[in-house]
């Protein structure tokens, strides 16, 4: 307990970089790594004594370690993808299990004692498949997750919303480093009722640095031949010189993206209008979601009070003013964008723990997909067409929601009814997402004379339960759609015991790790006087460790960093 509370700290857990904050003293409060930051980047990494190094270490790590770093992916939350850092393979949840163990750790050493619960925020477009591995991921890190909230719903909690004491339309647009959500709240007698949420899981500020790759690629690709695919150094040292140029771009007109290989400089001057030019085909992506928005909450662009735009790409100045084109006037900002959703997280756990200090807020959600089964459908000349998707529960329905629909045997005598459970907007449930299955037996009667009650219950944090019940005979069968796996209790207690063996870097040698971490990069990313320069810095440094001698590693810290951010300007979050 804290404060007479319950401690619940409130996390974004981010493609590009996660944040923890805690409710405490009537406001939330950002809480910083041991590195001093509140932004800790979504990476890990493996050294070569097998420990595992996560956050800014691991990130500074991905050009010169590219097959023992692993950043992004909480793109691939919910699959069956591993990744393979040392001598084990990981999957996306156990990657992202291991940021907030960082992020705990963290939390506890700020505030004194342990800490057990949490909320976690996720996309709003994030399927059931997603939003369970993210459930797991908070329980094999050894956090009891309160709540999954959606990420526009924690901006708009940051922003305020809940105070501004009036009825009010907002919609909120979260551009992220992966993924895009586009939400529309409404506030009205304490109550932020989300009207709808879409969004694309698979865009984000990644997806403009991969422009400037391709750039880079059609210069140099020739003389870099296969050197340059995915995965390889190459690709590595290009990803962090986009991220950079990115960002450069967005306070200049002009910035040179430039890489060393194979001790050659090369380097290309990207326009901020050539940028724009090319990131035309993103831009436009950005608009179907924003006008499905729209038309699911039956809302016209001019009834909105406010555009408020969060996500770390929402800086760019060519989102903004495609933003501003989008609906003819400028969006707030007075948020940051990169803090606004752990804030939000923050109000939230407050709320969840009744913190005196909070006036009583109601928050509903709703369904981002259709949920519903496959069905068959008899055709005018009396053949069947399999694999029809039958809606129970429509996207954009408030939640915690229950919907109940009829069923019948299509065939006499039948014994069985088989029905899988799938998630999407497409009439083919081939185009949409398999969640489960479920079969329930029935008596054997004439086609069409036994029925089948299927309800649907989806509740606050995106978990499913299907009942079928079968009205003649009250023969039932349940089911929790968990994930793939189905995993058990023990599965899970297994896995977390596993994460929790590995041998993770000491939090108080971060700050060294870290700054050698990217002095290591340095050197290989210039030649000439400049990489002997580096060498000559780095040498220094491991004599000053070498000393054990607190002041003398805090001076040759400082002096290693400032030399770094003269060479190649300030460590970038």
């Amino acid at each position: 307990m804290f404060g007479g509370c319950r401690v619940i700290i409130g996390i974004d857990l981010g493609t590009t970089n996660s944040a923890v904050a805690i409710w405490r003293d009537g406001k939330a409060e950002l809480i910083r790594n041991s590195l001093g930051h509140v932004l800790t980047p979504s990476a890990v990494s493996v050294d070569d004594a097998g420990q595992i190094i996560i956050g800014l270490a691991a990130r500074e790590r991905q050009s010169t370690h590219p097959f023992q770093t692993s950043t992004a992916f909480k793109r691939y939350m919910g699959s069956a993808r591993t990744t393979r850092l040392g001598d084990r393979d990981f999957l996306p949840e156990e990657l992202s299990a291991l940021v907030l163990r960082a992020l705990k750790a963290d939390a506890e050493a700020f505030l004194g004692e342990p800490v057990t619960e949490a909320v976690i925020t996720v996309p709003a477009y994030f399927n059931d498949k997603q939003r369970k591995a993210t459930r797991r991921a908070g329980e094999l890190a050894g956090l009891k997750v309160e709540r999954l909230l959606n990420e526009p719903t924690a901006a708009a909690l940051a922003y305020g919303i809940h105070t501004a004491g009036q009825d009010n339309l907002f919609l909120v647009f979260d551009l992220g480093g992966g993924t895009f959500d586009v939400s529309i709240l409404e506030m009205f007698e304490g109550v932020i009722e989300v009207r709808a949420s879409t969004g694309d899981n698979r865009l984000g500020g990644e997806d403009f640095n991969e422009l400037l790759i391709t750039a880079m690629r059609a210069k140099f690709g020739a003389r870099w031949r296969e050197a340059a695919q995915a995965g390889d150094a190459i690709y590595e040292l290009l990803r962090a010189a986009a991220e950079r140029t990115r960002r450069a771009l967005s306070a200049a007109d002009s910035a040179m993206m430039s890489i060393t290989w194979e001790g050659e400089v090369f380097e290309l001057e990207i326009t901020a209008q050539e940028l724009e030019t090319m990131a035309a085909p993103l831009l436009a992506r950005l608009r179907e979601p924003v006008l499905r928005s729209l038309r699911d909450s039956e809302i016209a662009a001019e009834n909105l009070r406010e555009i408020v735009m969060v996500g770390g790409a929402t800086q760019m100045p060519i989102v903004r003013r495609a933003v501003t084109r989008m609906f003819g006037r400028f969006p707030a900002t007075s948020i940051n964008p990169d803090e606004a959703v752990a804030i939000g997280a923050a109000i939230q756990a407050g709320l969840k723990a009744r913190d005196a200090a909070l006036g009583e807020v109601v928050l509903t959600d709703v369904c981002p997909y259709t949920l519903g089964v496959d069905t068959v459908e008899r055709l005018a000349n009396g053949s069947m067409r399999h694999g029809i998707f039958a809606p129970i529960i429509d996207r954009n329905t408030v939640i915690p929601a229950s919907r109940v629909e009829l069923f019948s045997t299509v065939q006499d005598s039948q014994r069985e009814v088989h029905f899988n459970i799938f998630q999407g907007e497409s009439r083919q449930v081939s185009d949409n997402v398999k969640l489960g299955s479920i079969a329930v037996p029935v008596p054997p009667k004439r086609a069409g004379e036994v029925q089948i009650e299927v309800r649907f219950t989806y509740d606050i944090n995106g978990l499913l339960e299907v009942d079928a019940r079968v009205l003649d005979s009250g023969e039932k069968r349940q089911l929790v759609i968990v994930d793939d796996e189905h995993m058990s209790r023990e599965d899970v207690e297994a896995r977390r015991a596993a994460l929790a063996a590995l041998k993770v870097h000491p939090r108080d040698d971060h700050a060294n790790l870290a700054l050698l971490a990217r002095a290591g990069r340095c050197y290989e990313d210039f030649i000439a006087d400049r990489r002997d320069y580096v060498g000559r810095l780095i040498a220094q440094f491991e004599t000053a460790l070498e000393t054990q001698n607190p002041r003398t590693v805090e001076s040759g810290r400082l002096a290693l960093a400032a030399a770094l951010d003269e060479l190649e300007g300030e460590v970038w979050l």
